[in-house]
């Protein structure tokens, strides 16, 4: 086993899903970000910005950043020193729970692999969270990330995922990118069974959040505008 005596600690540290939903975080949060001097991030901007929301007299020029390239990844080499030399790190995601439908498990793999602490920190996930209120199966449920964005692959994928839920009494989870939400909905009225329930869970957390599980038949009687507000979706045969 590697030796931790001199090993820094690696804190998965979430974000709002909604912005400036604080009191959806725990309280620990603020206590080791105080502490924190190290950290990766998506977004140097909205990682300040949320920093500065829980310190008020927090030095952001005291910090180090590394800012996880949108198309070669996260600097794994920096994380290994960091660790190495001691320091705790901390990995923020953009939005939500790092780790989770986003970069932030390559880090915790370099860490894992390097027998360093990986601590998550409570916050919230719009994919739990919606599957909390959507009445859908919470025993077996699957999330596939983005469907494809062309036809015929995505109402394939649809059909398949619907095929999959029907077989295993599995919930399906997917998100799509906000501008094409209406699409997507589109598409799944048009690919499912009329008696397929299906879960919209938009603007999760905050005072214009709506989540409503009803059947393909039932939405196609009144469908709604989802727009480009933050969205899962939820689909079980």
């Amino acid at each position: 086993m590697p030796d931790k005596t001199n090993t820094g600690t690696l804190y998965l540290i979430p974000i709002p899903i909604a912005e400036g939903a604080l009191q959806t975080l725990s309280p620990e949060i603020g206590q080791y970000t105080g502490k924190i001097a190290h950290y990766f991030v998506e977004d140097l901007r909205t990682a300040r910005r949320f920093l500065r929301s829980l310190h008020k007299e927090l030095v952001i020029d005291n910090l180090h950043f590394s800012e996880i390239d949108k198309h070669t990844g996260p600097d794994k080499a920096t994380l290994r020193q960091w660790l190495k030399d001691g320091h705790d790190v901390g990995i923020m995601s953009e939005a939500g729970c790092p780790g989770i439908a986003d970069p932030g498990a390559d880090l915790v793999a370099v860490a894992q692999s390097m027998g360093a602490n990986v601590i998550p920190l409570v916050g919230p996930n719009s994919l739990i969270l919606a599957l909390m209120a959507s009445g859908l199966n919470g025993q077996s449920f699957s999330f596939t990330g983005y469907l494809p964005v062309k036809e015929p692959l995505r109402s394939k994928r649809i059909k398949d995922l619907e095929a999959i839920s029907v077989k295993e009494n599995q919930t399906q989870l997917f998100i799509e990118t906000p501008y094409r939400n209406d699409h997507l909905l589109a598409d799944l009225l048009k690919n499912c069974n009329p008696k397929t329930r299906v879960c919209i869970a938009r603007n999760i957390t905050t005072p214009e959040a709506m989540i409503k599980t009803k059947t393909i038949a039932e939405w196609n009687k009144a469908i709604p505008q989802l727009g480009k507000a933050p969205a899962v979706f939820l689909l079980l045969g």
